[in-house]
């Protein structure tokens, strides 16, 4: 959920329930009002009545609303609220409607010549409920209409608020740290977005000279490294082309040659790790892995020959990927590497090229699952093979990892490694 729309949400929440409290305290005040004055207007009907009463006796015999507004009916005694005034709602058949309409009613009682009466007198409710109904749709349409417009407001100001955040993100969504592009910042009055630029832009420049000096060492210690193990493999080699050694010493040499060769491999696989990580491959290029992957196979041919291995390739679909093609050729160059050394002698090994995946399967004398927890770590080894730097399988989740692709294993009679193409 985006920021300004969590904002906005509390902010709406809180104001339809203080505008509800305040609208429905406005209504009921309204209608509070009304009955107070048609109320009033009973008493003054009540008062009138009485006086009447006083100066004209007759009005006494009164039983009836047809001619009138009010009725009079004689007590047997004296009532227990003696002129207490009662007010309430109520229908009442209307002749010239020929229906009922609600009314307000007023019953109170008086005394006339030591005898006692209940006297009730009516108002027409009509037009008071017409208003009453008005005045709740009158105050529903406010009620919509100052929250809509505050919503509109509220979010055409916030927007404009919060436009130089989200203009950072956009210019952080498109930064790289491998190239020299700077992001420039907009101008803003606001003092913490001013103090967030500033700190990024700090960050940023930290970044990228932490980067630049990385990859300046792990050049010169791919320079620094190889050039020593190089020169002594080269000696060690001459050494044992002389034949002026015994054969305890021969085995020495051979076992310091296989120590050299594989700290060589050992350091230019960690080289290409640091290498991947750090998004030194920047070139991009759309690689038919159809076409890849038949070359790697023909490379393989005289290694998956000396295992006693076959490959065979399935091709279900064409498959395409947008990736570097030095990286996409070492991805599949150590996972096919990896199904040779470990298959099983006259067995083969299956690289299935689906839609959007490639899945590489081979039996192993190995018959039970690999840890799925650890496979993928660095220089975790599930065999004891001296001339495995069981970096392999890391170099080929790296890779994956840096294009959104993903890399996978399960075992079902056979041990099967998926590259899923489709990004995550």
């Amino acid at each position: 959920m985006k920021l300004l729309n969590y904002t906005s949400r509390y902010f709406v929440i809180i104001l339809l329930f203080i505008i509800f409290i305040w609208a429905a305290f406005f209504y009921y005040n309204m209608l509070d009002e009304i009955y107070d004055s048609m109320d009033d207007s009973l008493e003054n009907q009540k008062g009138l009545v009485l006086q009447k009463v006083k100066d004209n006796p007759e009005i006494l015999q009164k039983k009836q609303f047809e001619d009138g507004y009010y009725t009079i009916q004689k007590l047997a005694g004296k009532p227990k609220k003696m002129g207490k005034d009662k007010y309430r709602d109520t229908l009442m058949f209307m002749e010239n409607e020929k229906e009922f309409e609600p009314v307000r009613l007023l019953e109170t009682s008086f005394s006339q010549a030591g005898n006692y009466y209940k006297l009730k007198l009516i108002t027409s409710m009509v037009e008071e409920d017409d208003l009453v109904e008005e005045l709740l749709y009158s105050i529903i349409a406010l009620y919509l209409g100052l929250i809509l417009s505050i919503l509109i407001l509220n979010n055409f100001f916030l927007k404009n608020t919060w436009k130089p955040f989200y203009s950072l993100l956009e210019k952080l969504k498109k930064f790289s740290i491998e190239s020299e592009h700077k992001i420039t910042f907009e101008d803003t009055k606001i003092e913490e977005f001013a103090l967030l630029n500033k700190n990024i832009e700090n960050l940023l420049y930290k970044s990228q000279e932490s980067y630049k000096q990385q990859k300046h060492f792990i050049e010169n210690a791919s320079h620094e490294l190889q050039t020593p193990i190089a020169i002594s493999i080269n000696k060690l080699e001459l050494l044992l082309e002389k034949n002026n050694m015994n054969e305890d010493q021969i085995e020495t040499f051979s076992s310091v040659l296989q120590n050299l060769e594989r700290l060589k491999r050992l350091n230019k696989s960690l080289l290409l790790l640091t290498k991947i990580e750090n998004n030194q491959f920047i070139e991009e290029e759309d690689i038919n892995l159809n076409l890849l992957l038949q070359e790697l196979l023909e490379d393989f041919l005289d290694y998956s020959t000396y295992k006693k291995v076959e490959l065979e390739l399935i091709q279900q679909k064409n498959l395409r990927a947008r990736m570097n093609k030095d990286l996409a050729i070492i991805l599949f160059t150590n996972l096919i590497q990896n199904a040779i050394k470990h298959g099983k002698v006259g067995t083969q090994i299956e690289i299935i090229i689906h839609k959007e995946s490639v899945m590489i399967k081979n039996e192993s004398d190995h018959t039970i699952p690999l840890d799925v927890d650890k496979i993928f770590s660095r220089f975790y080894k599930e065999t004891a093979l001296q001339n495995s730097t069981g970096l392999g399988l890391s170099i080929a989740q790296a890779i994956a990892k840096k294009y959104g692709f993903t890399v996978t294993y399960t075992y079902k009679d056979l041990h099967c490694f998926k590259v899923n193409f489709q990004q995550t």
